[in-house]
């Protein structure tokens, strides 16, 4: 039988089973997301023979890795699988939150002449959950808020969409905290050694994206004193030089203030959107979503800081644990490779170039003598 490497600890209903789950268990993955999507735990046990008993629907469950709680919430799901010959298997899957009461009931609430932290909280009440406002959001003041056959999770993730926030329910706390902003969480370093080896295992990053990419977000609002429509206007500066785009909201707000909230949403939507990847690490129990991540050691222009969106923590007993981390939100330097060249592309430093210049220049300010800004260098462009 193989043996865990990895240290790891499960307690149900605040009784540790890690003992008598040692001889069962093969794997453990649990996934921490942004937003409104729920933390999600998955253990997989060797259920040879029907020995193992069946874990109670809506029991807690609490998962370490390493000393450090990756996971807490409560058994949604049990499933049983198995073939002639090919052994039996059980798979507990369990949720951040306990989504088989009212928080996912539809609700006919209103407020009128409020703000959106006073509304969340009275939601929450109704359903049983200690709401986390972000101070910026919780005075953000509206005529009316209503959830008209909305659930507290979808009036959740409405007001996050329009307001670039990130909604998360844990247990019975839910968070409405503004996206982007320094959320206090430990940051995560990854070291991609050439020389020694480092922490990271690979990576997939791409430091810019255009798609996504606006330098101003503007949205329309009915100024009911003038009787006419006006727009308000955010400008998006994510320092690269971009040619001019808009990102014009197709709804339209209820006065300047919302225009002004939805508008600066989109501004950090831009933001977040500027580029994104992925990395593989040697198990990191600490990381989490909405973090700050640091690569360093990749290369120029790809080393850089990067908010983590997506934290899947993987441990097997038949091999070794690893933490895969989804990225948005590129800064610190990603996206921009300061190096100087003078060569043409595809020649290395020192060597002679396309155009007959040698390579040596390019290697100023640490740089390896190619120029991809400059294609058409001596490659044979025609006559001018």
């Amino acid at each position: 039988m193989a043996h865990w490497k990895t240290h790891w600890k499960v307690l149900v209903n605040g009784q540790d089973m890690t003992i008598s789950m040692r001889p069962f268990l093969i794997d453990i993955t649990v996934t921490d997301k942004e937003g409104s999507a729920s933390d999600t735990c998955a253990l997989t046990l060797d259920d040879t023979g029907g020995q193992l008993a069946l874990p109670s629907e809506g029991a807690s469950l609490l998962v370490f890795l390493n000393g450090v709680l990756v996971f807490s919430g409560v058994v949604d799901t049990v499933r049983s699988s198995g073939s002639r010959g090919g052994g039996r298997l059980l798979r507990v899957s369990a949720k951040g939150f306990d989504s088989r009461g009212k928080i996912k009931q539809p609700m006919q609430i209103h407020q009128d002449d409020g703000t959106i932290g006073d509304f969340l909280k009275k939601l929450g009440n109704k359903v049983g959950l200690d709401v986390k406002v972000d101070p910026g959001f919780a005075s953000i003041a509206r005529t009316y808020l209503a959830a008209d056959g909305e659930s507290f999770l979808h009036v959740g993730q409405r007001l996050a969409r329009e307001l670039g926030a990130t909604f998360k329910i844990r247990n019975t706390q839910a968070v409405f905290a503004k996206r982007g902003v320094d959320a206090g969480l430990p940051a995560v370093t990854g070291r991609a050694g050439a020389k020694q080896p480092g922490n990271v295992i690979n990576w997939d990053i791409a430091p810019f994206a255009g798609r996504r990419s606006f330098t101003k977000a503007k949205v329309q609002y009915f100024d009911r004193e003038a009787a006419e429509f006006k727009t308000e206007e955010v400008d998006i500066d994510l320092d690269r030089g971009l040619p001019e785009a808009v990102n014009f909201v197709r709804s339209k707000a209820a006065d300047k203030s919302q225009a002004k909230d939805i508008a600066e949403a989109r501004k950090r939507e831009a933001e977040r959107e500027g580029g994104e990847g992925s990395v593989l690490l040697d198990l990191t129990p600490e990381a989490q979503a909405e973090a700050m991540f640091a690569l360093k050691g990749s290369r120029p222009g790809v080393d850089g800081t990067y908010r983590i969106v997506t934290v899947t923590h993987k441990a097997d007993r038949n091999g070794g644990s690893t933490t895969a981390l989804e990225l948005k939100q590129p800064g610190g330097g990603a996206g921009k490779d300061s190096r100087k060249s003078k060569t043409a592309p595809g020649t290395p430093t020192g060597a002679q170039g396309a155009s007959g210049a040698a390579g040596a220049d390019g290697a100023a300010g640490g740089g390896t003598g190619l120029n991809l800004d400059n294609v058409g260098s001596g490659l044979g462009d025609g006559p001018e």
